[in-house]
Parts: C-alpha cells; structure tokens; sequence
C-alpha cells in the first residue's frame, strides 16, 4: 500500500519487480530502496528490483537503514536523491516506517521545519515524534 507523504514523495513497504509498471504508470520517476538484502526469507534482492526498475526507466536508488539506525551519509544520499528527482519518487522498506523516516530526516537536513514534518508524516499514518531531536538537530545545522 502506497502511502503518500507529499507531491515529491510516497513510502511503501516491500515492492516486488512485478510492481514496477504499475508504480511507473503511476506517475513516479524513481525508486529508493531502504531494505538490505536477505532481511527476511522471501524478499525479492535488490538488484532483481534495480533492473526492473532501469528497464522501466524507473531511477533506483539502494539506501539500505539496518537495525543499526541512520547515519549522516544515509541522509545525505537520501537527500540527493530527492533532490535530483524529476518527479515523484517512491521509497520502500518492510513496513514504509524507516523510508518515512529517512525522507524526513533528509529534509530536515534541508531546512524544513520538524512540525512541518511530523504533520506531514503523521497524515500518512507515520509518528515521527521519536526521531524529533534528531529532526531538530539536522534542520539547526542546515
């Protein structure tokens, strides 16, 4: 299920290759995969998604979040990404939690602000008051 976030940017939990025409057909540019390979018995590896994803002329983009948390190159490239896109880009994980997780914590790093967020967020289904400090944090050395 495909949660919407804003104009640039959706989460979802795991997508399979066979979903790829449909997320293109729905208007997105790119893909963000924040799941590591082999997380779970079942899950479709990385690069059968990438190509796909290329062959569909879907940008992909892997920023596997493990159980360790998120680091600063992690935001980083999260941020990147969505700034170079073209249009909307979807970012997938088990559940969607860590991909709206990433994505707020990039545009912190951007500046916006964390009530902005967090509503955002919120609207989705997603409670990004754990990670508020950090928000904070990156948006105060923006």
């Amino acid at each position: 299920m495909i949660r919407t976030i804003d104009d640039s940017i959706s989460v979802a939990p795991q997508i399979a290759p066979a979903d790829l025409a449909a997320i293109k057909a729905a208007g997105f540019v790119a893909i963000v995969n924040n799941r590591p390979d082999d997380e779970q018995d079942g899950q479709p590896a990385g690069d059968a998604i990438r190509a796909v994803a290329e062959a569909t002329g879907l940008g992909y983009t892997a920023i596997p979040i493990t159980l360790a948390g998120f680091s600063l190159p992690q935001v980083q490239a999260m941020a990147a990404v969505l700034a170079e896109a073209q249009g909307p880009v979807l970012a997938f994980c088990r559940s969607g939690t860590r991909s709206c997780n990433l994505w707020a914590l990039a545009a912190a790093s951007r500046g916006e602000h964390p009530a902005v967020l967090i509503e955002k967020a919120a609207e989705a289904g997603y409670d990004l008051t754990p990670i508020r400090p950090l928000l904070d944090q990156l948006r105060a050395s923006a």
